[in-house]
């Protein structure tokens, strides 16, 4: 794809969860299909006419098995994140229909113990998970998000340890 097909396509809604354990540590696992390291907190597409809380809540059931009873809302973004793929990437994510994602975060603190978290899912995304401070989680994501975790944490930073 050329830099002005890229360029056209539209971002891909999607939804983000910080979720946070009562010390303010923040939820990172490590994506099942990367061989370097690339962590990040549970994120997915919202589904047609899906209201972007309900599919807050749908992402971390279908990803790490929090049900929703095992969460409490504390905030939200006020506004759509967007971050781009990197342009070789793009035609092999999605389908190449999309340059990137647009995305509504959610932050959640965690009400369950951790053995309640449980990545063996449908369809696992993720090999590991630990919780994290904000700076390592900065430093954990790929280079393409981070920008947009870094505005993330901004916005949540009163919630973080």
């Amino acid at each position: 794809m050329t830099s002005d097909q890229v360029a056209s396509l539209p971002y891909r809604p999607c939804v983000g969860v910080m979720m946070i354990n009562p010390a303010g540590l923040i939820f990172a696992a490590q994506r099942i299909d990367s061989p370097t390291p690339a962590w990040q907190m549970p994120q997915g597409g919202i589904d047609p006419g899906e209201n972007p809380g309900v599919a807050a809540l749908r992402e971390l059931e279908e990803e790490i098995s929090v049900t929703p009873e095992l969460v409490a809302p504390l905030s939200e973004t006020s506004d759509w994140l967007s971050y781009d793929l990197p342009p070789d990437m793009v035609p092999k994510i999605w389908g190449g229909r999309f340059r990137g994602q647009k995305q509504r975060w959610f932050l959640m603190r965690y009400l369950g113990r951790d053995d309640q978290i449980n990545l063996a899912t449908a369809h696992p995304e993720f090999s590991e998970w630990r919780w994290i401070g904000a700076d390592e989680m900065l430093d954990a994501i790929v280079p393409f998000k981070r920008q947009t975790y870094a505005q993330v944490i901004d916005s949540f930073r009163d919630w973080l340890s």
